[in-house]
């Protein structure tokens, strides 16, 4: 059966046009203007863009499913307008092999709701200095290389890595941090800390591993990808290296574009995610960085957690905050309504850029192209609820504020996977 979304502002080509879609099947036939079809999704007032691309997210599956799993991870990335994620090798076990990696690519297509790929560990276990058999990855189904939660200490065996990722024609998507500099640190090195009294993170552990990778990048040709930046040395370091011409993309997590350190408020663990929220210069050069594309993308790093994880201190709490179903109403409401970043730029940074830069096939509403697309009210206010969450986990301090943007319909291959 055939199904026409009508007037709705719908984002095509960089531009936001009032234009029908037409969806035969899987597929998105035609669009512009007068188009019928036996069901209609009347998108009157709405805003319709093609599914969100979030590279970077965590289902804790398998091995921690109390916390998410793939179910609950996709209807919470459902509830965003996210239609296509990148899972994070950090499981138990971690699929270091074909075969543990082919059994993640099955869970995650059959249990899935949304389109899931798989990253693979740049080294065995994510902590060893052993390098597991990228091309064997690649074939099982890994899309890109991933140590998440973990920077490569050794810089010969990140150079090593570089080169066989290289070889393999697999980005390598860093979690920059020397840990000999992270110190055990719970939150951002400042004024903030010193309040609380907590224990210091230096921005030095992920800037000079930043200016370490950029340099064995250059030398190796790889395209090397900085997962989460949150400083403003890491993008002039950035800047940099694309002017040199190292093959460097970069993104950026909604909460270091909305908060600082000097925004939270006691010693809550619900504002402990690492990298740490930064200052206020870090987080204004970070929307800097949107607007005169040094960034790539906004990725969620959504990092879900159980309740009793992240109680009592910072001290003793997990890292990580959720994103997939705060992530586009927050940017839209504190960024877009405000005249900071225009609504364009945030689409490109959410659809399109992520898409084309990790090779998935998704992330534009053209004919022929798959049907994922996701249809947002922009002109009235939410308040986020923690029971109104699809995710296992609620650590996120953006509960009980009200955005404008929330998801109205997702849909997944020309099938409506969420209804608000």
């Amino acid at each position: 059966m055939k199904t026409v979304i009508k007037n709705g502002l719908v984002y095509q080509n960089g531009e936001l046009l009032h234009l029908d879609v037409l969806i035969d099947g899987k597929k998105i036939s035609a669009i512009g203007e007068n188009l019928s079809a036996e069901k209609t999704i009347d998108a009157a007032g709405m805003l319709v863009t093609p599914g969100l691309v979030d590279v970077h997210v965590h289902y804790r599956d398998p091995g921690q499913t109390y916390k998410e799993d793939i179910e609950t991870g996709s209807c919470a990335a459902l509830h965003g307008g996210f239609t296509t994620v990148c899972a994070m090798p950090n499981v138990i076990p971690v699929p270091n092999t074909p075969e543990l990696m082919k059994k993640m690519v099955t869970n995650n297509q059959e249990r899935g709701s949304v389109h899931i790929f798989q990253y693979g560990p740049v080294t065995i276990d994510e902590t060893s200095d052993k390098i597991p058999d990228y091309a064997a990855l690649k074939k099982a189904g890994a899309i890109a290389l991933s140590n998440d939660g973990h920077g490569v200490q050794s810089a010969q065996v990140m150079y090593k890595a570089m080169e066989k990722a290289k070889e393999n024609n697999l980005i390598i998507a860093a979690h920059a941090q020397d840990d000999s500099l992270f110190n055990h640190g719970v939150i951002n090195e400042g004024e903030k800390a010193q309040e609380l009294n907590l224990p210091e993170i230096s921005e030095l552990a992920e800037t000079t591993q930043i200016a370490r990778d950029l340099l064995l990048a250059e030398k190796t040709g790889v395209h090397y990808h900085i997962c989460h930046v949150s400083t403003k040395t890491s993008l002039d370091l950035v800047r940099t290296a694309k002017k040199r011409g190292v093959h460097v993309t970069c993104e950026v997590a909604p909460h270091h574009l909305l908060l600082a350190d000097s925004d939270i408020p006691t010693d809550d663990p619900y504002y402990k995610m690492n990298p740490p929220l930064r200052s206020k210069e870090d987080k204004e050069a970070l929307l800097q960085g949107l607007i005169d594309g040094t960034v790539d993308m906004i990725a969620t790093d959504h990092a879900p957690h159980a309740k009793n994880e992240k109680t009592g201190s910072m001290k003793t709490a997990a890292f990580g905050i959720t994103g997939s179903e705060t992530a586009f109403g927050s940017l839209y409401t504190k960024l877009v309504k405000t005249g900071k970043l225009k609504l364009e730029r945030l689409l490109e940074l959410m659809t399109k850029n992520p898409a084309q830069i990790f090779n998935l096939k998704t992330g534009i509403i053209e004919p022929g192209q798959e049907a994922d697309i996701a249809i947002f009210d922009i002109n009235h206010k939410k308040k986020l609820l923690e029971e109104d969450y699809q995710s296992k986990a609620v650590n996120t301090p953006f509960t009980g504020e009200s955005f404008f943007g929330e998801t109205v319909k997702t849909i997944v291959s020309g099938e409506v996977k969420y209804e608000r």
